[in-house]
């Protein structure tokens, strides 16, 4: 087992790394050049005759990618928008499974509704990482990026939903009455046992002070989650994004204020490591897929049918869903016809696939089949759509990062400002000495006036505070984090904002902690 584990790592570990680099230089998504990777690392002595086991990859990559996705929801932006989400999540989720599943056994008869089921739940969910890190990075409305993850959250549960189903029928005869019973169920015990679980994991938390502690504890949360409601025979998936999504809505899940900083690095270089290798791990499968298919009864002709009939839908019926039912439904302020183009072409997909498609059990004698018809629905999606959106956003005229710059300017003046008072008031009391009064005032109106100046925000280090700086730095930071808490609940910023300006506090904090001024 150890050997297996070293011959797995090794061309993983090269794989992130080699990517990583490539991607820099070439300009494009990482995922693109990950599985060719992986396929190419997997003709390396050995590595072929590595098997990962269907339900290690569900149960140990699935868990931390969905809670990480639903604690960095936006709570209120997804409230304000949760027709459009809904919409599109459950609404388009349920329309491409069964869109997919019905092209999927046209292009293949005999293919069966249970196997034909599994894959379009397999590619039904969208991937937004790709999508939102071009719309940041070209400056594109908040509101677009916010209904994209509020949609991929949501749809995670719903396809992983049907999923479910799609393996009961594999393995039993169902009816349509015990599949809507089994659905009701699973779903509805998921939605309830990840609120029960959140609120017991909140009431131990003040138990675990140091930030190890408190990392570990982010870590379980998802994994006890997931594989208890599993257990306990309802929704893994549900309870997780539930889970995730309570602590995310209270502010900072498990992590106290000295943990963040920490906890956000491990958090992000989890993610990008388990994101990362799902692409290579269906690389390093992709020769026994081909061996499978071969040994199959499916021509190559109907499998290139199935794979482009599986793109054609996915692809397709997203643009038409978006441009002619989301316009139907009602809500906040409509979405315009440049928006709902984005929002159509915005359905990458990409580790949430991989996990579900990977997972299938090595029993069912389809999985070659759904395995090659998925990668290929990823990969075209990626190659097609990632690289020609941010052309299509700067063509349509929503490249442009003013109104969000303006925002963070505003919100760090009204903090800044916040402050200011605060040590007017310290000073006015006597609560601190002239001197160091002095040099925070100094230092917060350098950045008062950098930030009128819409620049960047950089600290001076000209003069050294006196006695009693920790304490100050201290309710300097308590002020602009409650001042900046203010801005959000009374709707004058966004929950992407709030969070850049609480890591700098954060940082902020970690500075008087550490000694460093």
């Amino acid at each position: 087992m150890g050997d297996q584990f070293f011959i797995l790592a090794l061309p993983l570990a090269v794989a992130l790394v080699v990517s990583r680099v490539l991607a820099r230089r070439l300009n494009l998504p990482e995922p693109i050049l990950l599985l060719p990777l992986g396929v190419a690392m997997s003709f390396l002595p050995g590595v072929h005759e590595v098997r990962v086991p269907p339900d290690v990859v569900l149960n140990f990559f699935l868990p931390p990618l969905v809670y990480h996705a639903a604690f960095l929801t936006a709570p209120r932006e997804s409230r304000q928008d949760a027709v459009p989400i809904t919409v599109m999540a459950v609404g388009l989720t349920c329309a491409t499974a069964v869109a997919v599943m019905s092209a999927a056994s046209l292009a293949i008869p005999g293919l069966g509704w249970a196997a034909a089921l599994a894959l379009g739940a397999a590619v039904a969910p969208t991937d937004p990482v790709s999508a939102t890190s071009v719309m940041q990075r070209v400056g594109a409305p908040r509101r677009l990026v916010t209904i994209l993850e509020g949609e991929s959250l949501l749809n995670d549960g719903v396809a992983l939903t049907l999923w479910s189903l799609a393996l009961s029928g594999l393995a039993v005869e169902l009816t349509a009455a015990h599949a809507g019973l089994t659905l009701l169920r699973v779903a509805g015990g998921g939605i309830l046992y990840g609120l029960a679980l959140a609120w017991l994991i909140a009431r131990v938390r003040p138990l675990f002070k140091d930030p190890p502690s408190q990392i570990v504890l982010s870590l379980m949360t998802p994994y006890l989650a997931y594989l208890s409601a599993e257990h306990l025979g309802v929704s893994g998936v549900l309870a997780t994004i539930m889970t995730g999504f309570v602590f995310g809505v209270r502010g900072q899940g498990v992590l106290q204020p000295a943990s963040r900083l920490t906890g956000q690095v491990f958090w992000n270089v989890l993610v990008h490591l388990l994101e990362s290798s799902l692409f290579v791990l269906l690389g390093l499968q992709m020769s026994s897929v081909f061996h499978g298919v071969r040994q199959g009864p499916w021509t190559w002709a109907s499998l290139a049918v199935a794979a482009l009939a599986a793109i054609t839908a996915v692809v397709g019926l997203r643009l038409l869903w978006s441009l002619l039912v989301l316009p139907l439904a009602r809500g906040r302020t409509p979405l315009d016809l440049a928006q709902r183009l984005v929002v159509g072409w915005a359905g990458m997909r990409g580790a949430i696939t991989l996990a579900i498609a990977l997972s299938l059990p090595l029993s069912v004698h389809q999985r070659p089949l759904l395995l090659f018809v998925a990668a290929c629905v990823v990969v075209a999606t990626l190659c097609l759509q990632a690289p020609t959106l941010a052309p299509l956003l700067r063509t349509l005229g929503l490249g442009e990062a003013r109104a969000e710059m303006l925002e963070e300017a505003s919100a760090r003046e009204a903090v800044l400002e916040a402050a200011l008072a605060r040590l007017d008031a310290l000073a006015a009391d006597d609560r601190i000495d002239d001197r160091t009064a002095q040099v925070f005032r100094q230092l917060f109106e350098l950045r008062l006036d950098r930030v009128r100046a819409v620049l960047d925000d950089e600290e001076p280090a000209a003069a050294t505070p006196g006695a009693g700086a920790g304490t100050v730095r201290r309710e300097l930071v308590r002020v602009q984090r409650a001042k900046l808490r203010d801005l959000y609940r009374r709707g004058e910023i966004h929950a992407e904002t709030l969070r850049r300006l609480d890591h700098e506090l954060d940082m902020e904090e970690r500075r008087r902690v550490t000694g460093r001024q």
